[in-house]
């Protein structure tokens, strides 16, 4: 391990004068005060000796405009959402039908065509999704509270392909306060028939978007390096989501600058566009653009997203790959003393890497305690409304924060041998493993996948406590990454990017899981799907532990 964390050079002072910057515009994606704010951003990384490059790219954007709901002859407010469809000049007018809070149960069995559904909660891609496969025409969210959440619904990750256009959501969307959605709720649960009309206007189309890119090398130009990204588009002002994290981000550049001579390898940072109005088109445009250079030399994904904001007191859920998480749970421990309990990063905050097979690093890393309000996260009742503000950013959790990131980043830039455990990765998944074996009662044999696994875990041990030089190491360590991250991210594309909808762990297994729930008359048919499906993560583990072998011999 290197030498020690420069933490104490994290200012907050530095961090609240970014903050106050980004409060002054609003940063909607493709806008020229997005781009203003960003050349700012630019302007700041020159002066501390990053290369920097302002890339513009189409990108499949989507600006709610003005919304409304009418019942009765009166007008609720509303909002509308990211890729809802624009209503008709005089509104869409559809009869209503209760869909609890959206799941998969709550829209079987329910004659849903032609109709309006209404829905508790804050709007989702996953509730377009089965709103449009059941035919409604529009969907009614209720909000969690009095306030009413800016959201994209678009499930299709990235700028649509042709492929993706079916896929889109296909109704009018709105949402409304808990107050009045729960009138709505009450009359239709009581059996009455109520009417909604909903109006919506979004401008939906293609447009120019920014990226800003800085780059500073290691001991090699043309080495590996890390990658640290957080988007800059907002929701309204969006001071803490994403103007805190761009603050840690910028702070984090200026810190460990000062200690380059002793990096083993290059830093990069990419800020993005498009991630709350194109559902992460900036960094996906970016892997499509990138994808054979980030193959080649990126070694990790650290992603920043709303740090600082007040009341985030809860440090123990912050996100990462399991061959990251002994990092996590180091950096997290030296900073706040807090013992970190480990989460599988969700299909959120710009991971559009894992079909790469680079491993990730947190995202939103500070969180609000447990409440009574059903949030979509822990992120406080401001996010992503205009109440987000500089008034929500606590000085002193903005620098806790950024002081983690600083020590995560300083390991994964200092460390002779990057911090991938890949042990603590197989253990996970023998444990997946052991859960979907319960459930298949011999339908299908995984012992070849177990066997497998225990050996990467013995090659990986191996390998961390050997005499091999730290450059081959690493080698051996990416390629098992990029072997490993797809089957335990992504459906096993490499190239393409799954659905913006949750994932169980290990995607690749999910036919073997089907066997398991599959009727009689389908059994035949499932364990089709799951030999194929064992294949695939039996091939994945071999190409990972050569890779480990080879660095051994």
């Amino acid at each position: 391990m290197a030498t020690k964390p420069p933490v104490d050079l994290v200012s907050g002072a530095e961090l609240m004068a970014s903050c106050k910057v980004f409060a002054e515009r609003m940063k909607l994606s493709g806008t020229a005060d997005e781009l203003a704010s960003i050349r700012t951003i630019k302007a700041r990384l020159d002066g501390f000796g990053y290369r920097t490059r302002l890339i513009s790219h189409d990108a499949y954007i989507s600006l709610p405009g003005a919304a409304r709901a009418a019942v009765d002859g009166r007008d609720i407010e509303a909002i509308t959402h990211s890729f809802s469809t624009v209503s008709p000049q005089s509104g869409l007018t559809a009869a209503m039908v209760y869909v609890g809070s959206g799941g998969e149960a709550d829209f079987a069995g329910k004659e849903l065509r032609g109709f309006v559904v209404l829905a508790e909660g804050i709007a989702s891609p996953a509730v377009a999704a089965r709103a449009l496969a059941a035919g409604a025409v529009g969907q009614l969210h209720i909000s969690p509270h009095e306030h009413l959440h800016e959201m994209c619904i678009s499930p299709v990750w990235g700028s649509p392909g042709v492929s993706g256009l079916a896929e889109m959501p296909g109704c009018v969307a709105c949402t409304i306060s808990n107050a009045d959605g729960g009138a709505l709720r009450d009359r239709l649960q009581a059996g009455e028939a109520v009417e909604a009309t909903l109006h919506a206007q979004v401008d939906t189309g293609w447009r120019k978007t920014p990226i800003l890119v800085a780059d500073m090398d290691g001991p090699e130009s043309d080495g590996p390096f890390v990658l640290l990204s957080g988007h800059h588009d907002t929701w309204y002002f969006g001071v803490m989501d994403n103007g805190s994290a761009n603050a840690t981000m910028i702070e984090c550049a200026r810190v460990l600058a000062l200690h380059r001579l002793e990096w083993q390898r290059g830093l990069r940072l990419c800020f993005w566009s498009g991630h709350s109005h194109g559902r992460y088109s900036g960094s996906t445009w970016y892997v499509d653009e990138h994808w054979d250079e980030l193959d080649r030399l990126c070694a990790v994904h650290v992603n920043v997203d709303s740090t600082g904001g007040m009341g985030a007191s809860v440090m123990s859920e912050a996100a990462a790959s399991a061959e990251l998480t002994p990092l996590a749970e180091a950096v997290i421990w030296q900073v706040t003393g807090a013992a970190h309990e480990g989460k599988r990063p969700a299909r959120n905050s710009d991971m559009s890497f894992w079909g790469v097979g680079i491993p990730s690093l947190f995202g939103a890393l500070s969180l609000q305690p447990p409440s009574p309000v059903a949030m979509r996260n822990a992120l406080g009742w401001w996010w992503h409304t205009p109440h987000d503000l500089l008034d929500k950013i606590d000085e002193a959790n903005l620098v806790r924060d950024t002081q983690v990131f600083v020590s995560a980043l300083w390991r994964l830039l200092t460390d002779a041998v990057l911090p991938l455990d890949y042990t603590a990765h197989a253990t996970a998944l023998l444990s997946e493993l052991s859960r979907i074996e319960a459930s298949l009662n011999g339908a299908i044999e995984l012992e070849p996948l177990r066997v497998l696994a225990l050996a990467l875990h013995d090659r990986a041990g191996a390998l961390l406590g050997s005499d091999v030089s730290p450059a081959r190491v690493n080698r051996a360590l990416m390629q098992v990454s990029r072997a490993l991250v797809p089957a335990d991210y992504t459906t096993g594309d490499r190239f393409g990017h799954d659905p913006a909808l949750p994932q169980h762990a290990w995607p690749v297994l999910d036919p073997i899981r089907a066997l398991a729930a599959a009727v009689p008359g389908m059994k035949a048919f499932a364990l089709v799907d799951a030999k194929r499906a064992r294949n695939r993560m039996m091939h994945a583990l071999r190409q990972a532990t050569r890779a480990l072998d080879a660095a051994l011999a």
